[in-house]
Order: C-alpha cells, then sequence, then structure tokens
C-alpha cells in the first residue's frame, strides 16, 4: 500500500451474522422486489440462482470500494448464464444514507474508471432511502429500501433486454409508488418483520 492510500479495514463478521444477513436480504428480493413486482423482471435470475448475495466486512469507504471493484469485475468476467446480477450488502459501513449516497457518485465513477461503462451500472438500496423532495417517512421511499445498505451490480445489457420484454418498463417508478401507498406504513413494517422472520426461521433440511 503507498503512503498516499488510504487504509482499509474489516471487522470479519460470523459465519452465522452473515448467513442471516443475506437470509434476510433474500427474504426481502423475495417479499418486496418479486412479492410486491417492485421490478417485474427480477424472479428470473433469482429463481434461477443467478443472483451473487455477497456480504461485505467493509467499516470504511476505502474497503468498501476494494471489495465494489472485486465485485465489478468479477460480474463483468462471469457469463450471464451463470451470474446475472450482485447485491453487494454492506451492514457495517454507510449506515449514514447521506454518506451512502455520496458514496454512490464513488461507485459510478468506479465503473467508468474499471472502463465498464455501458456494461455494468450501480444501483443503490438503503434502510434510510429517501428520495428528493420527499419527506423521510413518506412510505414511497421504501421501493428503494433494503434491509441493509446495499449496491446492486447490473448487467446493461439485462436492462435493454427487460426493457424489451417489458413495455411496461417505463412506468415501473409510478406503479411502485401506487404500490407501496396502497400497502401503506403499517404494511411494509409487517412485511419487513415478515423478512427478519424468514431469516431467523431454520434452514429447511436437504434431500
Amino acid at each position: 500500500m503507498s503512503p498516499a492510500e488510504p487504509a482499509r479495514t474489516v471487522a470479519k463478521m460470523s459465519a452465522t451474522t452473515v448467513a442471516a444477513t443475506i437470509a434476510e436480504t433474500r427474504a426481502w428480493v423475495d417479499r418486496a422486489v418479486i412479492g410486491l413486482n417492485l421490478c417485474p423482471f427480477a424472479k428470473a435470475p433469482q429463481v434461477k440462482g443467478l443472483v451473487r448475495y455477497v456480504v461485505s466486512h467493509a467499516t470504511d469507504p476505502a474497503a468498501l470500494l476494494a471489495d465494489l471493484i472485486t465485485e465489478l469485475e468479477r460480474l463483468a468476467e462471469s457469463p450471464a448464464e451463470r451470474l446475472e446480477t450482485t447485491l453487494l450488502i454492506h451492514p457495517q459501513v454507510l449506515t449514514d444514507f447521506a454518506d451512502y449516497n455520496d458514496f454512490v457518485e464513488v461507485a459510478e465513477d468506479t465503473v467508468a474508471e474499471l472502463e465498464l461503462e455501458g456494461v455494468l451500472q450501480v444501483a443503490s438500496f438503503h434502510p434510510q432511502y429517501q428520495f428528493a423532495d420527499t419527506d423521510a417517512d413518506d412510505v414511497s421511499n421504501a421501493t428503494n429500501r433494503s434491509p441493509f445498505p446495499t449496491l446492486h451490480l447490473i448487467r446493461e445489457e439485462s436492462i435493454d433486454r427487460a426493457v424489451e420484454a417489458f413495455p411496461e418498463a417505463e412506468t415501473i417508478y409510478e406503479t411502485n409508488i401506487a404500490t407501496l401507498e396502497r400497502l401503506g406504513a403499517e404494511g411494509w413494517a409487517e412485511l419487513q418483520r415478515a423478512c427478519q422472520a424468514d431469516a431467523a426461521a431454520p434452514a429447511a433440511p436437504k434431500g
């Protein structure tokens, strides 16, 4: 590491904590993203097992950036039939949404520096996600509220295919707002509790 390079710090989480973090995130994808149809083209890669869930042990932005670079390169180098998309979950860093939002710009710049513009993009999800011109408790913010701070790495070609297959893609944002308004704050809170319960439930035996 050169003297000018910031230190990278991590705090290793236990295997149990990592598994629970992934389980709750997966439950959120199943119950909210797919269950509420917030993303009409999310079901196929989830069902096919093409979504990579990875938990970063980073405790500062420099360490998270290193993990992001690793995951961007992994996704770019992997065939889509083996890995469609990646959720990089980072529960120990950027827990404040303002800090997270600033980092998203760094993530986008990193995509460009890796010469992956037009190949990959990064979408943002956070427990405190707040759209501009909304109140913090506006239920519409829940469309991008994940259990933990999460960077979603997406293939551009997947987006293009999805838009072609789903003409209604242009109205997803408006449709999602309407869905969350119908669900209401209590309905969203109940969904979150269900995701936590899913994560806490013992895994079903295989075979």
